[in-house]
């Protein structure tokens, strides 16, 4: 037990140790991975060549490293390898093919650590020539032919080309560097070779040509025959008896099939002969005929183009006249200008029409006549002799709808003395439709409508109100001549030339409490629109549209505020502003107003005469006493003392003034 316990103390003791050497031993650095490729980059096929890589490790022990070399080849693993040397990592490439062309990497990993290279391009250059190998030489027309074609020492992914006297044949892919076919050659003598290519993506390498090899095929001694009766002088109509047989001898087991076509439609078909009967057709000048024998790989043809005269010519379709209108007479006329007179003459020739309801055959032959309906139609005619039809093209009738009576307006305002434009327009009616604007009888003006958006507009001027009745429009789409319309009735707009402004009552009249009318009065068209003003302010008093030429401004109890300059303005659809000149409004007082100031007037006057009066009298009387008390005294206050009297009497030089004793 004790010897136990002492070997398990010291392998821990030599586990810990050994751990902790490892650790110290173990610090490391990948310094650089290198790789390249020797001897170069570009070699030729064959050459020998040397994948190195090198790695650049620094550690701080003694220990050996264990390193991973992966090679890479367009991303791609192609080698790993495990080893303990620091020695370059080699990874060699025997006799290089141009599979081996690419870009090459190397990684190296050491632990948890690892570091990859730059990459480097090997391009190998050459193919080996390719062989043909053939198993036969010599075959029989129809024989299959084993072809095989090698690619020698190549390896990668193939294309294999055959080629047919320098002609491109047949190819295929394969995985392998060479591929087994069967091709298939018609009689004669044919120089086979083959080619190859190697795909390296994303590059593709071809090869040279490979050894031509000579391939004879004997022709079978069996024909297919061909034969149309009769041979000439074939019109359209007659039967034709056509037959297809074998003609030779077929060695081999293998059965024959016949087929008789004509162009795409399949006649007939047998074994050893066929036939099949038929009519010339119309409007074919030629028919191919063939004939084709089918015998395992061996196909023959033989073919016989017969020539067909024309019996007659495709018809053709006209009306008359040639601009038809709706409900009116026309003719149509169906006619084949060439017939072959040796075969048919011209009364075997019928005529028909389609849609045959609306017309009526004449006694000329091909001639209908009808009435033009009012809607678009489409019209064909046949031609039929000795059981052949032929149709003519499609006649696409459009009858022409006849003008109606035109009808004349003003666009916009007619406003006299300026340029009116006037339309001229009609209900219905195919263009181009010609309109002519007339003044009393005499027309002044022309214009032609050719599509539905222009308009006959004619520009003119009109200086009295009643010549806008004297306009009136005609027109025409056809031979039947114009129509006449109505003459124009439209409201003609006279400008405005002069305003003027008055009041009612009198400018002599006008006094406080009254009422003011402010009469504007125009000469021109109406509706009117009046506008009144006060001088010195921009906003009318007033706006009002009548249908009048007239208007006042009422103002209903006047002030001494109404005094001033007004006038006014208006105007009418012919946006022409006249105004009025100014007019002056002063407001007097009320009459009684004016009594009253009158009365207080006089009422003052009185009472100021009254107080003079009582004044003069009080100063009489009161002078008289004084001049009683104080007369006769001196200086001292006696009574011949003068400086006491009034002024009016001390002055009196004239005055003597007696002595009271």
């Amino acid at each position: 037990m004790g010897l136990l316990l002492l070997l398990a103390s010291a392998l821990l003791t030599s586990h810990f140790h050994t751990g902790s050497q490892v650790d110290a031993q173990t610090a490391f650095t990948i310094r650089s991975v290198r790789l390249t490729i020797e001897p170069g980059t570009d070699v030729a096929r064959g050459t020998d060549v040397t994948v190195r890589c090198q790695a650049a490790v620094s550690s701080s022990g003694q220990e050996t490293l264990t390193r991973e070399y992966t090679i890479y080849k367009e991303g791609i693993v192609v080698y790993t390898k495990t080893t303990s040397s620091s020695e370059d990592f080699l990874y060699p490439l025997s006799e290089a093919r141009a599979s081996n062309s690419g870009k090459y990497k190397c990684k190296v990993s050491i632990q948890s650590r690892s570091l990859e290279s730059n990459a480097e391009k090997l391009t190998v250059t050459g193919l080996s020539d390719p062989v043909l190998h053939l198993k036969k030489g010599v075959v029989t027309e129809g024989e299959d032919v084993t072809v095989r074609c090698t690619a020698p020492g190549e390896t990668g992914s193939f294309f294999f080309y055959f080629y047919d006297n320098s002609k491109e044949i047949y190819g295929v892919q394969a995985n392998t560097n060479q591929t087994e076919t069967t091709l298939h050659f018609a009689t004669g003598i044919h120089r086979v070779h083959c080619t190859y290519t190697v795909f390296i993506l994303p590059d593709s390498f071809k090869s040279n040509k490979s050894n031509t090899v000579n391939v004879s095929v004997k022709e079978l001694s069996i024909m297919p025959f061909l034969k149309v009766s009769p041979q000439s002088m074939i019109y359209e109509g007659d039967r034709l008896n056509i037959s297809c047989s074998v003609r030779g001898y077929l060695p081999s087991s293998e059965s024959i099939e016949l087929h008789l076509s004509r162009e795409n439609d399949l006649l007939s078909t047998g074994y050893s002969e066929i036939s099949h009967s038929m009519l010339a057709p119309a409007n074919v000048p030629e028919l191919r005929f063939e004939c084709r024998l089918t015998s395992g790989n061996v196909v023959k043809v033989v073919t016989n183009n017969v020539p067909v005269t024309e019996l007659f010519s495709t018809p053709t379709l006209t009306v008359s006249p040639a601009e038809v209108f709706q409900r009116e007479k026309m003719m149509l006329t169906c006619k084949s200008q060439r017939y072959a007179t040796e075969r048919i003459n011209e009364s075997e020739l019928t005529y028909t029409l389609d849609p045959e309801e609306r017309a009526r055959p004449t006694m000329s032959r091909g001639v209908f006549l009808s009435t033009a309906p009012p809607e678009d139609i489409n019209y064909t005619c046949t031609a039929e002799a000795k059981g052949i039809k032929k149709q003519s093209q499609a006649l696409a009738l459009r009858p022409k709808v006849s003008v109606s009576t035109p009808f004349i307006s003003v666009l916009g305002t007619a406003i006299l003395g300026q340029t009116i434009q006037i339309h001229c327009d009609t209900a219905k009616g195919s263009l181009p439709i010609n309109y002519t604007l007339i003044k009393g009888y005499e027309p002044v003006a022309w214009k032609t409508v050719h599509l539905f958006s222009e308009k006959a507009v004619f520009s003119i001027t009109i200086n009295k109100t009643e010549d806008i009745k004297q306009y009136m429009c005609a027109a025409a789409n056809s031979h039947r001549g114009e129509l006449l319309g109505e003459r124009l009735s439209a409201n003609v707009i006279e400008p405005l030339t002069w305003a003027t402004l008055s009041a009612v009552p009198d400018l002599d009249d006008l006094s406080e409490g009254q009422q003011l009318h402010l009469i504007c009065k125009v000469k021109g068209s109406m509706p009117v629109t009046f506008k009144w003003y006060r001088v010195g302010s921009a906003i009318p008093l007033n706006i009002t549209t009548v249908q009048q030429k007239h208007k006042d401004y009422h103002v209903p109890v006047l002030s001494k505020e109404h005094n001033g300059q007004y006038y006014c303005e208006a105007t009418n659809p012919a946006h022409i502003m006249v105004r009025s000149e100014e007019l002056s409004i002063e407001v007097r007082l009320a009459l009684w107003k004016k009594a009253l100031i009158g009365g207080m007037i006089l009422l003052v006057v009185s009472l100021l005469v009254l107080a003079m009066c009582v004044l003069h009298y009080k100063s009489k009387r009161d002078a008289a006493a004084f001049y009683d008390g104080k007369e006769g005294r001196a200086t001292n206050g006696t009574r011949n003392s003068m400086a006491s009297l009034p002024a009016d009497i001390s002055n009196r030089s004239s005055y003597s003034i007696p002595a009271t004793v």
